[in-house]
């Protein structure tokens, strides 16, 4: 069988699996965010927090909420690195920099994951486990949460109310990512995912020297790493490293993990606003994007120029054997469309143009299907910018799902599809005209440039995934990669949410013959050619500077 038949298996096993689980667990979420019912362990949890999880929260204590939670988590992950030293566990690895603790408290709560240390190295079991894993859990369930509240938005009417930001936490936690992720660990462990908590052995010479391994609570911690799309692994080499990631089984499950909330969230959309045509609009889209990244990424990488890739099959280098490169390609556009920033082989590796398109997954805002939450409600802002456009073009006031789109809902889409641009070229653009970040790039030209702008990317939109071949454990780095990170996670939150109130205020309008037919294929074609638009004109001068230049040169 050729590499190519056999990736193109892999393709359907997975689209047949997502298929599978699409209804079921889309249905299911719909009923955890609508119900009043709260179990038992859920009361513990709001007693100890002092909410009340039947109380409605209108948009800005909503947003209180998220950035209350959210800050309390980057200072107790910041402490708790910076105390490692002295905590049990700690395999005898020191406390970490306050700049490093800073960039990885920042992009575990903003639920990135970027990672510029290595895991084995500097992180024990106790940080790994009681920091970084708990909240691979809570920012998962903090973007769904904001999600759910954007879809209440649209499904309710002459009201602000959105629900309760701690109960929908909580629920999200509970009775959706903790019960996934077990039977997920189980899985990897049957796989042969290492679960333990080893201190550090010796397994040999390499090159001259002793090596050392430490083993860890691994498979527990990937299973929430892909479901939450979090991505931080427990080691350097994260999901190429065969501890996280054994065989090409665990991998296509790993990537099965990555996409099945956000996708089934597009079933929990339409039960909520009461037409599942309407989530298969928005699915429809989500999935030619994903098929389209994937093929065009399994075309790049396949494709054979010169005799090195001839004798490998393919592009081969930064690649494991044992994933080959249909499994490798499928993973990367799977990461890069998410914000799950997972990696099974380096990025910065990959031929010029399959650079490019992990670069442009990220850059399109993870939305297909994007981040659990986030790729929702990302999607669902270029639904209104789509809908406003036909209207443009019609001459008739835009409408979606009922709800009048006006100038004040245009602003907050606008503001919200602006930020994380802003802050890609804005941080890109200082990092090259400034001396020193340029010393940590390996790579001169075009390449080089590609690293500091996958570097931001990364950041901003949340991914976490690296390029490969950037020295970012620098002060610069740390400091201004963080910064982006919570930026790039929070602001756009509050557009959302206050476009949410601003929806949910309206009263509903009735539907006519001169209504855009918003869950037909006709309009999710007009959402994918305007996200594809939209991008190509903010993102295309930094692109040709990068990864278009060394693509043409090769």
């Amino acid at each position: 069988m050729s590499p190519q038949v056999a990736g193109l298996l892999q393709l359907i096993a997975l689209i047949a699996a997502l298929a599978l689980a699409y209804r079921p667990l889309g249905d299911y979420m719909a009923r955890v965010y609508s119900s009043e019912k709260n179990y038992r362990p859920e009361k513990w949890i709001y007693k100890a927090i002092g909410a009340n999880p039947a109380a409605e929260m209108r948009w800005p204590a909503y947003l209180r909420g998220v950035l209350a939670f959210s800050a309390v988590s980057v200072l107790f992950l910041y402490l708790m690195q910076r105390v490692q030293g002295s905590l049990p566990g700690s395999l005898g690895f020191s406390s970490i920099d306050p700049d490093q603790a800073f960039n990885t408290a920042a992009s575990f709560v903003a639920n990135t994951n970027w990672q510029s240390y290595y895991g084995e190295q500097a992180m024990g079991h106790v940080v790994q486990t009681g920091g970084l894993a708990v909240q691979n859990f809570l920012s998962a369930a903090v973007g769904m949460a904001v999600a759910v509240a954007l879809v209440r938005g649209f499904s309710r009417s002459r009201t602000g109310e959105l629900g309760n930001f701690w109960a929908d936490l909580v629920r999200g936690t509970v009775r959706i990512l903790v019960p996934i992720s077990v039977i997920g660990a189980i899985v990897l462990v049957a796989a042969g995912a290492i679960q333990n908590f080893s201190g550090i052995h010796q397994v040999g010479q390499f090159m001259g020297g002793t090596q050392e391994w430490n083993g860890g609570a691994v498979a527990s911690q990937e299973a929430i790493k892909e479901l939450g799309t979090n991505g931080g692994g427990y080691f350097n080499a994260n999901s190429a490293h065969p501890f996280e990631n054994p065989n090409p089984l665990s991998n296509l499950f790993e990537i099965f993990l990555i996409l099945l909330i956000p996708f089934a969230l597009t079933r929990t959309f339409g039960r909520m606003v009461g037409s599942l045509k309407q989530g298969y609009a928005i699915l429809g889209a989500m999935a030619v994007i994903w098929v389209g990244f994937t093929a065009l990424m399994m075309w790049t990488e396949f494709a054979h120029r010169g005799p090195a890739f001839e004798i490998a099959g393919g592009a081969m280098e930064g690649k494991e054997t044992r994933f080959g490169i249909a499994g490798s390609s499928i993973f990367a556009v799977a990461t890069t469309l998410t914000s799950t920033g997972a990696v099974n082989s380096f990025h910065s590796s990959y031929t010029g143009f399959g650079g490019g398109i992990t670069m442009l997954g990220m850059q399109l805002g993870e939305i297909a299907p994007g981040g659990v939450g986030s790729g929702l409600y990302g999607m669902l802002i270029m639904a209104i910018i789509a809908v406003f456009i036909a209207g443009l073009m019609v001459g008739r006031t835009p409408e979606y799902l009922g709800k009048k789109i006006g100038t004040r809902q245009i602003k907050f889409a606008a503001c919200y599809i602006l930020v994380t641009p802003a802050l890609v070229l804005g941080f890109t653009a200082v990092a090259m005209a400034l001396p020193t970040p340029a010393d940590s790039m390996t790579n001169s030209g075009a390449h080089g440039f590609s690293e500091i702008l996958y570097a931001y990317t990364s950041g901003a939109n949340n991914n976490g995934s690296a390029f490969a071949g950037l020295n970012a454990d620098t002060q610069w780095f740390n400091t201004t990669i963080g910064i982006a990170m919570l930026l790039g996670r929070f602001l756009p939150m509050v557009f959302v949410l206050a476009l949410a109130g601003s929806l949910a205020e309206q009263k509903p309008v009735p539907e006519t013959a001169g209504t855009l037919r918003t869950d037909k294929p006709l309009y999710s074609g007009l959402l994918v050619g305007t996200i594809l638009i939209i991008t190509g004109l903010t993102y295309f001068p930094a692109l040709a500077l990068g990864p278009l230049a060394e693509g043409l040169a090769s």
